[in-house]
């Protein structure tokens, strides 16, 4: 298939990225050194979208290595997915939802990845048995919805999504199913170029509702290819959500925001959740905005919105739950459970004190 030819060209080698940018000594050091821990690779399809003469592209910002990634301040695992490890591959933090890691590939492997400790570097925690996985989603009946992430879920080959997809909507206590691939906006062709896997996911999404969540950034990534691989989705009954990440130098104004929210919503993809970025080690200090001055972003892109593109929510995934972030007040964060892994929490609104460089919760901060 044509999507994986392209992927056998990706960019993984700093020679490679030597033949694309003008680089300093110091700079192939660095970048060398970078992606001695975390591997690269960048389709040449969302390389062209990089404007090479501006060395602060925030498309370039999102895929190729920096020399601040050698900062480990931080946590590889920011929102406890060790502790929530069920069976190999299988995560069940919340309730009513069970996430499996398919696979460590990614067609892109992102700068900002808050599992950079896993993509492209370990298979230790993906999933390996489909039967123990399938066992245990089918004795939980409180579980109703399954979430196929990785690395990228479309990295896995037809005939392994179409198993996954065959197993789970036989389970009569699963309302939908969703993908986790960011495909549609670093390498659309894995969607439009592969008739099958349309066709997979259409057959089987007569079965039960398949959703797939993806995570523009940018609205230079909303390119027509893009547009289409969505397009082809949508014309499938498959609806797209996007999970955006608010990051610095990226998408970290009002107006870069709000235009991004405004083009998803006229692309029919639904603006999902905007997330703080996470303390992740060698993204902390490079993409995180403190929160004082991200909400005041968030809330003037949402202030550009209609009704449906204001529907996100503007959320950080921790240690405890999904915490929705709902205003600030002096040196007072407002906040509120959205999902609790301690059923006691869901709903519950609180305070937290921050400075003014204030990005993340404390894991073991104390509830008031």
């Amino acid at each position: 298939m044509n999507w994986k030819r392209a992927l056998k060209d990706n960019i993984a080698t700093v020679g490679e990225l030597k033949r694309q940018f003008e680089m300093t000594e110091e700079q192939e050091q660095k970048v060398s050194q970078v992606v001695e821990k975390f591997p690269m690779s960048i389709p040449h399809y969302y390389l062209s979208l990089i404007d090479k003469g501006d060395k602060n592209d925030p498309i370039r910002r999102m895929c190729v290595p920096s020399g601040y990634e050698e900062d480990l301040s931080g946590s590889f695992d920011t929102s406890g997915e060790y502790d929530n490890t069920v069976i190999d591959g299988l995560q069940h933090k919340y309730k009513q939802t069970a996430l499996i890691l398919s696979t460590s590939n990614c067609a892109m492997y992102c700068r900002h990845c808050f599992r950079k400790r896993l993509v492209g570097v370990s298979d230790d925690e993906v999933a390996k048995n489909i039967g123990l996985m399938t066992d245990y989603i089918k004795e939980h009946k409180e579980i109703n919805n399954v979430l196929i992430s990785g690395g990228d879920s479309f990295m896995l080959n037809n005939q392994r999504i179409e198993d996954y997809l065959r197993i789970l909507t036989e389970i009569e206590h699963i309302d939908f199913i969703r993908f986790g691939t960011r495909t549609p906006v670093v390498l659309p062709e894995r969607i439009t170029g592969d008739p099958e896997l349309l066709e997979i996911l259409q057959r089987y999404g007569e079965k039960k509702q398949i959703i797939v969540a993806t995570q523009f950034n940018h609205r230079r990534e909303l390119t027509r290819d893009a547009r289409e691989a969505v397009g082809a989705l949508l014309r499938r009954n498959i609806p797209v959500l996007n999970q955006a990440v608010l990051l610095k130098g990226v998408n970290d104004s009002e107006k870069e925001l709000g235009l991004l929210l405004k083009e998803l919503t006229a692309a029919g993809i639904k603006p999902y959740y905007v997330f703080q970025c996470r303390p992740v080690k060698g993204v902390k200090s490079h993409f995180q905005v403190p929160f004082k001055k991200a909400y005041q972003i968030v809330e003037g892109a949402k202030a550009m919105q209609n009704g449906i593109g204001k529907s996100f929510r503007y959320c950080l995934s921790h240690v405890t739950g999904k915490i929705e972030i709902l205003g600030i007040e002096g040196d007072r964060l407002y906040l509120k459970y959205h999902e609790a892994k301690d059923e006691k929490d869901y709903g519950r609104i609180f305070a937290y004190k921050i400075g003014e460089d204030t990005s993340w919760i404390e894991d073991d901060f104390v509830l008031n």
